[in-house]
Order: C-alpha cells, then structure tokens, then sequence
C-alpha cells in the first residue's frame, strides 16, 4: 500500500472520508496529536487501527465527534459535570468518559460499559468527522508505544505502506494527547493530564481527583526499577495492574519511547547544568543525546555538539516544551545515539502532563540530583 500525504483541501476531505465510510483508516490532524482515524461505529474498521499501529487489544480507543447530536448517539447520558465542561473546554483538549451507547462497539471500549469521546478544536479535524458522518475512533497515529506525532512526516515514519492517507494539516498546537476526564462517578477524576490542566478543570467544578492509577503505575514502575538496579527495564509493555482492562488509553501500558533508553534529569533549576555535566562525565565514551530546554542547552554549549542536544524552548514555557516535547524525543531516532538524557519539570499546571510523557518515556528512569 502506498501512503499519500494531502493538503485538507475540499477534494481531500472527500477522498478522506469516503475512505473512512468505507472501512479504512486515514491519519488527520488535530489540536493536540495526530489521530489514525476510523469509522468509530464499525468494529471491523477499528479493528484495523489495532492492527495498524500493533495496539494492544484492551486499550480503549477514544471517539471523536463533531456536535452534540454525535455525542448523545454515543452516550447513554451526559451527566451535569460533563455538562460544565462541555461549555468550558469544547471544542478542545479535553477527552469525558461517559457511559456508552449500545452503539458502540465493544471494540472500541476494550470491554468497558464506558467511552471516551471528545470534540477536538481542530477545523481539519471537525470538518473531516462531518464529511465522514460518523464519529471516529483515534488514537495517536503512530506505532503503538513510539512518541506521538505532531507533523504529517512523522506520521509517515511510523505508518508508511500501512495506511493510505495523511491529512497534513501542519504541526500541531498543542503536542501532547487531551486531557481525560471520567465524569462517571460522584467526583470528577482525571484518568490522563493534558493541556487542560487540573487546576482548569477545578475552576469549572471545585472537587478533581487525580486517578490512583497514575501513582500505582508509577511506584510500581520505580520498584521494578529499583529491583533491578542501574539496569533499563527496556520499552516493553508495563502494565499499571496485572489483569485489568485500561480505563482509559496511556493508562496500562509504556507509552512515547524513544528508541535509545531516557534517564531523566530532576534537580533545581540552578543545578542542572552540573546534574548534566556529572551525567555526561559518567557515559563518556557513550553516544549521549540531551533534551533540554534553552537555558540549559546553553549552560552546555562547551560540553556537548549543539547537535546532540533537542531544545524544548524556555523552561518558564511550557506550552512550547509541550508542543516540542515528541519532535525532541523523535529527533534522536535517526542519529548515532545510544543513550539520552532529558531535563525533568515541575508537576503544577501543563507540567503534569509533560512529566506524565516524559515518564512514560523514560520508563520512570528518574535520577534526583543535587540538594
């Protein structure tokens, strides 16, 4: 199969979405990441995205839609929270798991009596949903476990001859995956943070928890990890609790890899570049690669080729370190590296949702240096 990579005009949305209604898959643009879309109503299709990116069975897939009428046809009901941050956040960033309609299929839930469905804020994307008529299932169009891509040609790296077409709709804005939120219980619970962060969230709804799977997926991580000394765990799946069905995708299983192992880096600002220069001295004779943002960049411009290093932009920015976070960990994957070192971030605002990435990259791969 030969993948093509078109300009959203109004003859590519209509190629794009007979494909879809067809039973195909088509990779479009959105807000946050690229999705590998398919006929969200149609089992055989979305089986094909499982298939096409080597998903594993049980991770749900989320459907995107284009108004109100798709998302009453998928949910058995809207619950007053969901209500809120409909009117909030839509279109957006922002994924709300809600019991599902006996219309989708269990393909999509992984099983679950629940689905994830968001609006995104992305008029390639809303258009596409339109021209196609149903709502789609997309995840990130990548290989499953690989960083998510950002641009059309990363989509290419990774789903080239497996599907036929790419909407490019140029970088996106957002670069990491949308929030999501089950607003099936009596407190709202955030199951992936996002660029709609939790203290967003709170302004609209008081009470939002952070799901307990986050911190278990990661203390268990740390204690395999420990277990196993200075050794990487390596990028197979990991999963959160044996045997459990994901409640959401990106909670069971490694996610955003690059392909050389990624220790990060946690110190005070001041002392990074030391916590750096220390990590360098260590892995002489190693192939090192940095993802950093600009200040420290520059506080090793004398210790490292400036092309060994991926900038993520200010580290008082973090809308940008967000948007540049994938592109930084793919950028390694095509050069002579064999081991990286990224810069690790407060967890307040958008930075939970970076360090989940960074995390899952890394393998929760943490060294805490200096006082």
């Amino acid at each position: 199969m030969q993948t093509k990579i078109l300009q959203p005009t109004a003859a590519a949305l209509a190629e794009a979405a007979a494909i879809l209604r067809s039973g195909g898959l088509v990779a479009f643009p959105t807000e946050t990441v690229y999705g590998l879309g398919a006929n969200g109503l149609d089992a055989a299709a979305c089986a094909g995205i499982y298939e096409a990116k080597g998903r594993p069975s049980d991770n749900p897939l989320i459907l995107h839609i284009a108004d109100r009428a798709m998302l009453d046809a998928v949910a058995l009901d809207v619950p007053d929270a969901a209500e809120k941050l409909l009117a909030a956040f839509c279109p957006g960033p922002l994924t709300l798991i809600l019991r599902c309609s006996d219309a989708v299929p269990a393909r999509v839930t992984g099983g679950l009596a629940t689905v994830g469905v968001r609006m995104p804020g992305n008029d390639t994307a809303l258009a596409l949903i339109r021209a196609a008529g149903v709502p789609l299932a997309a995840p990130s169009a990548n290989i499953s476990g690989r960083p998510s891509p950002t641009t059309a040609e990363a989509v290419l790296s990774d789903l080239a001859g497996r599907i036929p077409l790419i909407l490019d709709g140029g970088a996106c804005r957002f670069g990491v995956e949308s929030t999501i939120v089950d607003v099936t219980g009596a407190a709202a619970t955030i199951l992936r943070p996002g660029a709609i962060t939790r203290e967003m969230l709170a302004e609209v709804l008081g009470e939002v928890r952070l799901d307990g799977g986050l911190l278990a997926q990661e203390r268990a991580a740390q204690a395999r990890n420990g277990a196993a000394g200075s050794g990487a765990p390596g990028h197979a799946a990991m999963e959160a609790a044996a045997g459990e069905a994901p409640r959401a995708p990106g909670m069971k299983y490694t996610h955003y890899a690059p392909r050389a192992p990624l220790t990060l880096l946690q110190a005070p600002p001041e002392e990074l570049p030391a916590a750096f220069c220390a990590a360098l001295a260590e892995a002489k004779g190693r192939d090192v690669g940095l993802i950093v943002t600009d200040e420290t960049a520059a506080a090793l411009a004398d210790k490292i080729p400036e092309s060994r290093m991926a900038r993520l932009g200010p580290r008082g920015d973090m809308r940008t370190v967000a948007a540049r976070l994938y592109e930084a960990l793919r950028s390694f994957d095509e050069k002579p590296v064999d081991m990286l070192f990224g810069e690790a971030f407060d967890e307040s605002g958008l930075g939970l949702a970076v360090m989940n990435r960074l995390k899952k990259a890394a393998g929760y791969r943490i060294r805490r240096c200096g006082k």
